[in-house]
């Protein structure tokens, strides 16, 4: 099996725990994750104050195409990844190349902007639901795998949404593999 690859673009105002949880699984799990600032390579203020380091900006990987890419939320975060050209480009590429799009919390809210997959089944924050269903069935499970599209719910889901990217990315093995070493089910 070739190396997975996974672009986690965050943005100031993203969610913390749903920018490093999946970061941090994927990567125990052998993927190659990049981290791209939204609008540089310098470290961004998260919800919550704390500074996180890009490896680049996002810029910098516009023509790269991962197996992966990943919007964490946080309610201000996610509107900045919504209303970005660049991350449109990306997600309207990876989409066509049916690549794997995740996303957590209200950054569901990109998709949309995209007009990525309208009619799937996903999910979000609660408050973004209305945002959501006139274009997309929506859910109340707290994670919902749709096509390409893999969708959770907010912070406390941050962990169960990453298991299920490996679990998607690279199967059942790798799977059980994260679970253990996480105590998941323990």
């Amino acid at each position: 099996m070739s190396l997975k690859t996974a672009l986690v673009i965050i943005a100031e105002d993203s969610e913390e725990i749903e920018v490093v949880t999946p970061i941090d699984v994927l990567r125990r799990v052998g993927v190659k994750v990049t981290i791209a600032g939204l609008n540089s390579s310098e470290p961004v203020r998260c919800a919550r104050n704390t500074m996180i380091q890009p490896d680049k900006a996002l810029s910098d990987v516009m023509d790269e195409l991962f197996d992966l890419v990943v919007l964490p939320g946080g309610v201000d975060g996610s509107n900045h990844l919504a209303e970005s050209d660049q991350v449109g480009k990306v997600l309207v590429t990876h989409h066509q190349a049916n690549r794997l799009l995740a996303s957590i919390c209200a950054a569901a809210l990109a998709f949309k902007m995209n007009r990525i997959a309208l009619g799937a089944t996903l999910t979000s924050y609660p408050t973004t639901k209305d945002k959501l269903k006139d274009d997309y069935n929506y859910s109340e499970e707290k994670v919902v795998v749709s096509g390409n599209l893999i969708t959770s719910r907010g912070p406390s889901t941050a962990m169960i949404w990453s298991l299920k990217l490996v679990e998607v990315l690279l199967g059942e093995e790798k799977l059980q593999e994260a679970k253990k070493w996480a105590l998941f089910d323990n």
